[in-house]
């Protein structure tokens, strides 16, 4: 069995023989994050592989995060290390599901959340992330929303607008698992914390949240603030990523069993397999791949009117 630096070397031999890049989520395990080139939310990354110069994408993360990152860079060849890591909450919509409940809300617009698969997001009218679901929403004219899949982050955004949010029964079973019981206990643990909870969160703990961020906006908030302490309700892989850019700070997880298994499926020795074997690669057929793109970047274009 080879040891942990000398697949690190081979990994990084081969990045440069297939002019690769390294795409690693911000939930991913600690070492395969740091032998990425960017690390980082999973819309992020896709954006940051079409901008470069590279001719493989190797995406550590989820299925739906890879295939973003081919329907934005169709060019590119894109590949997954672990094939069977995929979203439970992207799972809980499919087409045919999406096209019933459709004709149900005829005037709905449909919103979905990046955390889609492809085919899904080609039946949706524009995209969101955690970070401008409210902003996504408002900048439409049409006041019926058929958001999907995350009920979560559905009632988060409905606090946020005035349009008629219609929530799909999805959600990540990751951030479901935090409960506001254990949280309360860690605010009385560490009093001098701020809690920082994602909105895919439960209501009832996102009512307790000093801030509601996106892993991107806990990140930006955490290194601008002035306080020292911090509860995070998101899954665990964030810690390291505050730990290394706030060597001065101290995170503490809002519930330690907020572990996403799929994204823990990546190893760095699938990370070389991917890179020695070319696998595996991500497409998606054209014709889904346009009417996704085109929902990505109608997202794309309200985010840089504002």
């Amino acid at each position: 069995m080879q040891d942990m630096q000398t697949i690190i070397d081979k990994i990084n031999t081969l990045k440069k023989e297939r002019n690769a890049v390294i795409l690693a989520h911000n939930y991913q395990r600690s070492e395969v994050q740091d032998i990425a080139d960017f690390v980082g939310d999973s819309l992020g990354l896709s954006q940051q592989a079409v901008e470069q110069d590279v001719d493989v994408i190797v995406f550590c993360g989820v299925d739906f995060m890879a295939e973003s990152a081919a329907i934005l860079s169709p060019d590119k060849t894109v590949l997954i290390p672990e094939i069977d890591a995929g979203c439970p909450m992207a799972e809980m919509v499919s087409v045919e599901s999406l096209k019933k409940v459709k004709k149900e809300h005829p005037n709905a617009v449909v919103v979905c959340y990046v955390n889609t698969s492809a085919a899904v997001k080609a039946e949706c009218d524009i995209c969101c992330t955690s970070a401008n679901a409210v902003e996504v929403v408002n900048s439409l004219d049409d006041d019926e929303i058929l958001f999907v899949p995350d009920k979560n982050l559905a009632n988060y955004v409905a606090k946020h607008t005035d349009k008629t949010i219609i929530p799909w029964e999805g959600y990540c079973p990751t951030h479901h698992q935090i409960l506001a019981g254990d949280v309360l206990l860690m605010k009385e643990e560490h009093p001098n914390a701020e809690f920082l909870a994602h909105p895919e969160c439960r209501d009832d703990v996102l009512e307790i949240a000093d801030y509601v961020f996106s892993t991107t906006g806990m990140t930006k908030y955490v290194g601008e603030s002035d306080c020292k302490e911090f509860i995070i309700g998101t899954e665990n892989g964030l810690l390291h990523k505050l730990e290394l850019e706030n060597p001065d700070k101290k995170f503490y997880p809002a519930s330690e069993y907020a572990i996403c298994p799929n994204m823990k499926m990546t190893t760095l020795a699938a990370v070389l397999n991917s890179l020695e074997n070319m696998e595996h690669v991500v497409t998606v057929p054209e014709n889904v791949r346009i009417k996704a793109k085109r929902a990505l970047d109608r997202m794309l274009d309200i985010k840089l009117s504002k």
